[in-house]
């Protein structure tokens, strides 16, 4: 296979840690780069080496704080190009704006076609990210997009708990059916979903839950985990309809607002995350645990710089 120039890694300031561990997956140093704040908030980026003909990564969750992030990750990219860099890869862990994806009322906007339409414009030639919330967003690009899903790495966590046990898979909504159904298949599980009615953003009310759980231990898998009201709650309806232990989990922990109180005083056992977000100290409870997906943005990577498949990876 061909390769795409030399392998250059940079980032902002929203998940360092996970740069660092991707860049020791790969043997490589994390490039040069100053960001830098003017004293109106402005963000100024000093990118101290050269990048010309390079296979560039820039890679940034655009988590909180999401406009910061976001803009940091446009202002490097532009940087880059102006730069002569030979191709130049976003690679977002986790993906800002991606909850407002399609028009359900008059007047919204459609904030994860904006921010694709952000990134394209700022020069990037390719985007790489992980376990969208809804899988039409890679349309919204009119570049390469590697969606790469943490559903195996999750799934590998529970493997020696779920043996010998009595387990049932469950999908918090009818929106995750298929990603439940993947970590499923993952340790040979049946699964059972949740139906819910949300009033209004981040309130929800379950409804109705569809499948055999009792007696059952169930684990929750959603992508993301935001303010935790909508998990803490499918994890008390189990629990009445006679589930014995519930687990949790979920790709993004966003965990913003009362979140981590709401986990830790839940019905739930563990609840586990991956580190697309870093997880600040204060948030680091005894009920999260962190899987780290570092070793398969690198080996996505290593496959786009060789030009050969991603999708493999998941085969």
């Amino acid at each position: 296979m061909s390769v795409s120039g030399d392998i250059q890694i940079f980032t902002g300031n929203s998940n360092k840690k996970l740069v660092e561990d991707i860049c020791r997956e790969l043997g490589v140093e994390m490039g040069k780069c100053e960001v830098k704040t003017f004293s109106d908030g402005e963000i100024a980026i000093d990118i101290a080496e050269t990048v010309r003909g390079r296979d560039v990564y820039v890679i940034q969750s655009t988590s909180n704080p999401v406009n910061k992030n976001l803009m940091e990750t446009l202002i490097m990219v532009d940087a880059l190009k102006r730069a002569s860099a030979g191709h130049i890869n976003v690679v977002l862990p986790y993906y800002g704006y991606a909850r407002q994806d399609r028009k359900t009322k008059a007047r919204e906007p459609i904030t994860s076609k904006l921010v694709a339409d952000l990134l394209t414009v700022a020069g990037a030639n390719r985007v790489v990210t992980m376990d969208l919330h809804a899988g039409q967003i890679q349309g919204y690009f009119n570049i390469p997009v590697d969606h790469l899903t943490a559903v195996p790495t999750l799934a590998k966590y529970f493997k020696d708990i779920v043996e010998g046990e009595d387990f049932v898979v469950v999908s918090p909504d009818l929106g995750g059916v298929t990603r439940t159904r993947k970590f499923a298949n993952q340790l040979n599980l049946p699964i059972a979903i949740i139906e819910k009615r949300r009033p209004k953003p981040n309130v929800s009310e379950v409804m109705n839950i569809i499948g055999d759980i009792e007696g059952k231990n169930c684990i929750l898998v959603d992508d993301i985990i935001d303010t935790a009201g909508t998990i803490c709650k499918a994890a008390e309806a189990l629990k009445a309809k006679g589930a014995k232990k519930v687990y949790g989990c979920a790709t993004h922990g966003v965990l913003s607002g009362p979140a981590t109180e709401r986990l830790e005083s839940s019905v739930m056992e563990k609840f586990i995350i991956s580190d697309t977000i870093f997880l600040a100290e204060e948030k680091k409870i005894e009920k999260i645990d962190v899987v780290s997906v570092a070793s398969l943005f690198a080996a996505a990577i290593r496959r786009i710089n060789s030009n050969s498949s991603v999708s493999e990876m998941f085969e």
